[in-house]
Order: C-alpha cells, then sequence, then structure tokens
C-alpha cells in the first residue's frame, strides 16, 4: 500500500468480493466522493492503494480523502452500469466525471396523453403519457424552436380548459399562431393532426411533414377556400425555411448521432458535441461541458473514457435514443453500454467508429465544433478572471490593505426563532468561490437555546473556526478527527467579512483579540441595509463606488454566505421533520433511522416512494422492517 490506511479501510481491502458491483468512496465526514463500477470489484478497488499506481493528481487526491468503502455486488455488468448511473445522479461525487448542470436540462413536452395537447419547457421527463423532445442545453433553445415552430404549426399553451364553447379567443388566435380550439374554429381532431405533424418535424422527418401541408393546401384550393389555402401556403413556406437549414447529410434515411469531444491538454476542460441525424438530415446540434475530467495521460484511452462517461449519463435522461451512435473514440465497456441503450430504447442500438466517408467527414465537423466551444468557453473564462482580478485590486485599494485579498472568508448566521441556527463560511479564492472550501457550523452554545442570539451564535463560530488556525495541536475540537485533519482550517486568509454591522463587527474584534488576530488578518463588517464596510477602530463607515467591481465581489461573497448558511438551516429542519415522522414508526430505532436518512438524502418522499426491495438494500434494514416502514408511511 502507498501510505498507512486507516484500520476500517483495511478491513474492507480484505473483504472485497471477486464479482462484478459498485463501489462508493467516503469521506471522514461520511460523505460520497466517487461511485465506479467493477467487473471484479475486489481487483479494481485495491488498484487505487497499490504502491507501484501511477495516478493522477485528481486520484491521488481521491485516494488520500477515502475514510470508508461500501460496495453492492450485481449479477451482470449491465446492472452496476445502471447502479452506478443512480448513485452518480443521487450523491453528484465530487471526483466523478459529470456533466455540468445535468441536473437542469430541459425538455419541450407535449402532453399527447390530453385531448387538446398543450406544449410546455419542463425541467423533468416523467412516465405520464406525453411526448418529450430533448435535453437542450437551455430553455432559450427550447423557446427558439417553438417560436418558430408555432407559426407553422399552431399550438395551445394555455390554461383554458378546452370546451369549444368559449366566446371569445385570446390574442394568440388573431395573429394565426393558435387555431382556436376554445372557440370551436378547430376540431379535436384537426388539432390533434396539427400536434402530429409538431412532433414529427421535432424528430426529423421533415419531408412527410412538407407533403402534407402541401397536400392540405391543394386541397384547400380545390375546394376554392382561398384564404384557408393560403393559410397553409404561408405554413408551408415557413416550414420550408427551417427545413433549408436542416443539412442533408446523406440518401439513406437513418437516424444516428456523433459525438465528439475536445479537451485542452493543460487544464483537463472538456467540452463534447452532439450532432443529431434524423431521416438523413442534421436536424440539430447540442454542446455540452464535462466537470472533473483529468488532464489526459493516453489520449486515446482518455478520449474513450470521457465519450463513455458522456454517453452514460446523456442518454440516461434523453428523450430518443438513436438506433446507431458514431463516437469519436471506442469507450472500453463498449458491450455493455450498447447492451444498455438498446434496453433503453426498446430496439437495437450500436456504437461505432467512422472510418472513411461522409460519416467520418461529419465526425471531424463535430470535433471542430468541439474545439471552437471549448475555444469560446475559455475565452470567457478568461473575459471573467480579469474582471475577477480587477474585483481584488479595487478592494485593496478601497480597505487599504497591504496585500490583495486572494483569499476571502465570509461568516453568516441562519436561524428562525431560535431553532437550528447554523453558521456558514464561505470562502472565495482570487475572486472565485472555493466551494471544497466552505464549512458550516451547527450552533451549540447559548445562541441555539431559547430566544435567538446572533452575537453568541457568531462569537461561537468564530471561536471554532479561528482556533484551529492558532492552535497547532489536534485540542481545537476533541473526537471531530475529520475537522482536525482538514488542512483548510490552517489557512490563514487575507480579509475575514462579517455579513453584518457594527454589533457583530464588535463580536468578531473581540474573538480575534482573544486569539491574538487582531492586526494580523484584516477584518471588516458589511452591513446588509446600505451595503456599508464598517472596520475596527473607525466609526464612519465606508461605501465601494457604485458600479465597481470590487463592489460586485463583496455582494456576491455576502450573498454566497447568506444562501450557504440557508439551505444548511433548511435542510436542517427537513431532516428533523423527517427525524420526528419516523421516531413514531415501530421496528425503526436510531441506528436504523440514521441509515434510512443517509441512504435518502434525508428526503422523507423518496422514503415514502421507495419499494419495500429498495428499503431492504439500506444498511440495517431486513425485509420484515421494511414492510413494516411501508405499511406505516
Amino acid at each position: 500500500m502507498s501510505r498507512q490506511l486507516p484500520e476500517r479501510v483495511q478491513q474492507k481491502l480484505i473483504n472485497l468480493p471477486d464479482s462484478p458491483g459498485v463501489y462508493q468512496m467516503l469521506d471522514g465526514e461520511g460523505k460520497v466522493i466517487y461511485v465506479g463500477k467493477a467487473i471484479v470489484l475486489r481487483n479494481r478497488v485495491r488498484s487505487y492503494f497499490h504502491a507501484s499506481a501511477q495516478h493522477t493528481p485528481k486520484t491521488q487526491a481521491l485516494v488520500e480523502e477515502i475514510r470508508d468503502i461500501t460496495w453492492w455486488v450485481t449479477q451482470t455488468e449491465l446492472e452496476a452500469l445502471v447502479l452506478e448511473n443512480e448513485l452518480i445522479k443521487r450523491y453528484q461525487p465530487h471526483y466523478n466525471i459529470r456533466l455540468k448542470d445535468d441536473k437542469s436540462f430541459p425538455y419541450i413536452k407535449v402532453n399527447w396523453q390530453d385531448d387538446f395537447p398543450k406544449i410546455e419547457v419542463v425541467r423533468k421527463m416523467q412516465k405520464d403519457g406525453a411526448r418529450y423532445f430533448g435535453p437542450y442545453t437551455s430553455s432559450r433553445a427550447c423557446y427558439q424552436t417553438l417560436d418558430a415552430l408555432r407559426r407553422v404549426f399552431p399550438y395551445l399553451d394555455c390554461d383554458r380548459v378546452i370546451t369549444g364553447h368559449d366566446e371569445r379567443p385570446c390574442l394568440y388566435f388573431h395573429i394565426k399562431m393558435c387555431g382556436g380550439p376554445c372557440i370551436g374554429a378547430q376540431t379535436k381532431q384537426e388539432y390533434r393532426a396539427t400536434i402530429q405533424q409538431l412532433m414529427d418535424f421535432l424528430h426529423g422527418d421533415t419531408e412527410r411533414v412538407l407533403k402534407q401541408l402541401e397536400a392540405q393546401m391543394a386541397r384547400a384550393a380545390e375546394n376554392m377556400q382561398f384564404e384557408l389555402a393560403a393559410l397553409y401556403r404561408d405554413r408551408l413556406k415557413s416550414a420550408q425555411q427551417i427545413a433549408e437549414q436542416q443539412t442533408i447529410i446523406g440518401n439513406h434515411l437513418e437516424d444516428a448521432d456523433y459525438v465528439a469531444l475536445e479537451q485542452d491538454p493543460r487544464t483537463g476542460d472538456t467540452a463534447v458535441q452532439v450532432f443529431m441525424v434524423r431521416y438523413g438530415r442534421l436536424i440539430g446540434r447540442e454542446t455540452f461541458m464535462l466537470e472533473g475530467a483529468d488532464a489526459p495521460q493516453a489520449e486515446v484511452n482518455q478520449q474513450g473514457l470521457l465519450v463513455g462517461t458522456f454517453i452514460q449519463q446523456f442518454y440516461d435522461s434523453a428523450a430518443f435514443i438513436p438506433r446507431m451512435i458514431l463516437v469519436q473514440a471506442m469507450p472500453a465497456d463498449q458491450t455493455v453500454l450498447e447492451s444498455w441503450l438498446s434496453e433503453r430504447r426498446g430496439g437495437k442500438v450500436e456504437l461505432r467508429l467512422p472510418q472513411r466517408g461522409a460519416k467520418r467527414e461529419l465526425m471531424a465537423l463535430a470535433h471542430q465544433n468541439a474545439a471552437e466551444y471549448l475555444r469560446l468557453q475559455q475565452a470567457e473564462w478568461m473575459a471573467d478572471s480579469h474582471r475577477q482580478t480587477q474585483a481584488v485590486s479595487e478592494l485593496q485599494a478601497a480597505l487599504r490593505l497591504d496585500q490583495p485579498p486572494l483569499r476571502i472568508e465570509c461568516f453568516d448566521i441562519s436561524t428562525l426563532q431560535g431553532t437550528n441556527t447554523v453558521g456558514s463560511m464561505v470562502v472565495f479564492a482570487r475572486g472565485t468561490p472555493l466551494k471544497a472550501a466552505y464549512k458550516r457550523f451547527k450552533i451549540r452554545g447559548k445562541g441555539s437555546q431559547g430566544e435567538p442570539d446572533d452575537f453568541a451564535s457568531m462569537r461561537e463560530m468564530l471561536r471554532r473556526r479561528f482556533r484551529r488556525l492558532v492552535e497547532n495541536d489536534d485540542t481545537a475540537d476533541p473526537g471531530n478527527k475529520a475537522r482536525q485533519n482538514d488542512e483548510n482550517w490552517r489557512i490563514q486568509p487575507d480579509l475575514v467579512i462579517i455579513d453584518g454591522g457594527k454589533g457583530q463587527l464588535g463580536v468578531a474584534m473581540e474573538v480575534f483579540e482573544e486569539l491574538g488576530l487582531m492586526g494580523r488578518i484584516p477584518l471588516v463588517g458589511l452591513a446588509k441595509r446600505e451595503e456599508e464596510i464598517f472596520r475596527p477602530g473607525e466609526s464612519d463607515p465606508l461605501w465601494l463606488k457604485r458600479g465597481s467591481q470590487a463592489l460586485y465581489l463583496v455582494q456576491r461573497v455576502r450573498d454566497e454566505a447568506h444562501r450557504f448558511a440557508i439551505t444548511y438551516h433548511r435542510d436542517l429542519r427537513s431532516k428533523g421533520q423527517v427525524r420526528s415522522q419516523l421516531d413514531s414508526i415501530r421496528g425503526i430505532g436510531p441506528a436504523r433511522r440514521k441509515a434510512l436518512l443517509t441512504y435518502f438524502s434525508g428526503d422523507l418522499d423518496r422514503i415514502r416512494q421507495a419499494t419495500v426491495e429498495e428499503l431492504t438494500a439500506v444498511p440495517g434494514m431486513n425485509r420484515r422492517a421494511a414492510e413494516l416502514l411501508k405499511a406505516q408511511l
């Protein structure tokens, strides 16, 4: 082994099974920091700790944080892949490669289960009989698509109950962007036929839709319904304009996605481009960023790994999976991915590496677009970096600091009627949030009892934070080994901001005097009302210039501290409510209650919705306890 491992981890490594499955790495606070799958759990998990292993810096950092390992044995690799997906979505582990903001991708939803289907943009797919299209990278892309299509296929998006007997239609009917089923101007069959055309168009079957519109125009003209014929003519022209923007790829009417990526070898920043070809036409493209990717070591293997990770996460929530997915590099677990994709699609799916001809050229174009998107993203980040540098410089000048405040720590208190009082510490490094260094404090002293006392709560939080800075032994917080070993406590900030006015600043000054930090660390208080900055020993507040980057930075820091405190406070209240309900359930003692809260992230709704099998899978639960819990909830 490369280092002295905790006894718990050593014991787990000895008992690992020779079976396929999924493993979780946990840190000292029991938080899941990595999820992986393995053909042989014993070999894969032990490989992290071999002394001869040549790990990337990211993997080395992961190994240093591991304090516990758990695993699930599965029957097949496919079961392991499905479980891995679920656990990554549930825990969002820090060290896993993840789609950036993957939980919030929007979809176009057609409520086909209703008599008069309405169209909307949603953030989550459900099994409700509706038809979904997406995901898109932004809601703006959804609305732009719908805005163009509504001129061709008028649809409902209002809240009216459609009876056909309303006295007056809305404005959309008069501007020909709704067929008016509410007033009986359009029958149910006619409206649904229009929506079917819209869905066909979204799916890429544009040729058939254009022929249908052309036939409707001709039929109206033959029946001497010239106004209706002119309406179909205008819609046909709009549809043709949209279709002209779709590149014809080939004569084969095939559905395929092209997945290409570009990675910066210095930083590991990775952009993935997906080209969507339907019925031989390139109907759309979406670009995604991957978070947590290592800078490449062996380029081909790294590309295959990234492509496989992307496919696993993207198609887990995609509304449509084509029969063929062409990739820039083939994932090592190709066979398992194909089986999983085929199961999700309900038909065979093939991963293919294009070798020649039009498919190879289109893959090269997708790669070129991924590279361009990554270049633009990095240019924006550079511009942001310049603004951040300017903000730090302006703040140094305004506060007359000897050194630029490269590390800023801000502290805030949140309470509700004296219950669940919590504190937050957020950290900004070089003008950007350093979320790995954020800290949460559950107030245990005077500020947590009876009437709320923000001053006492602030005093307790600051003492607990800065005592660790000045004491070089492990006596700062007895019994909390995870925090004792956290080197973030040993880092001295360049500026401390207290969220509050003169009173809170006075408390902070008392703590700093007590610990010998006054004059050593710059300290200010930020009043909420007028963005006033109070400094020790100065009676008059300082106002930062309106519109300055320094003011924006201070506001961002303060707002982030407030958000982080409020979030923690809500979590504690929510878990307290869940805990109180679980307390009243027969067969659920303290150990099982803790296991349930950990497994389901404190979410009572998820516990309610879980099956007996899922409840049985919770450590410490058996089938009888799961059945009792299910019945009583």
